[in-house]
C-alpha cells in the first residue's frame, strides 16, 4: 500500500464519495465576491451547483443581461479559479 499525504487522501475522499460537486458549491459560495467582484456579488442573491450546472440568482436586470451575455467569460473564469473543471453551464434566474 503507498503513502499518501493529507491533502492527496483527503481529494481521493472526495472523488470517491462523490461529495466534491458540493464542496465546489459551498467554495463558490464563500467564496463568490473573490470570483466575481463586488459588484457582481452584492447584487446576486443565491447561486446554485448541479450537474456542472451553475444558477445565478439575481433581481436586477441589467445584471441579468450582462452575465447572459458574458456566459461562456465567466464558466472560462470558474474553472480557472478552481483549476478543473467544476462548470460546463451557466443559468440566470
Amino acid at each position: 500500500m503507498g503513502s499518501y499525504s493529507i491533502g492527496e487522501a483527503l481529494n481521493l475522499l472526495l472523488e470517491k464519495s462523490q461529495w466534491k460537486p458540493k464542496v465546489f458549491e459551498l467554495r463558490m459560495r464563500e467564496e463568490w465576491e473573490q470570483i466575481v467582484g463586488k459588484t457582481i456579488a452584492r447584487y446576486t442573491r443565491n447561486i446554485n451547483l448541479s450537474n456542472r450546472k451553475l444558477t445565478i440568482y439575481t433581481d436586477v436586470a441589467p445584471l441579468k443581461h450582462e452575465l447572459q451575455s458574458g456566459k461562456e467569460l465567466l464558466v472560462q473564469k470558474i474553472n480557472t479559479y478552481f483549476g478543473e473543471r467544476v462548470v460546463d453551464e451557466i443559468n440566470i434566474g
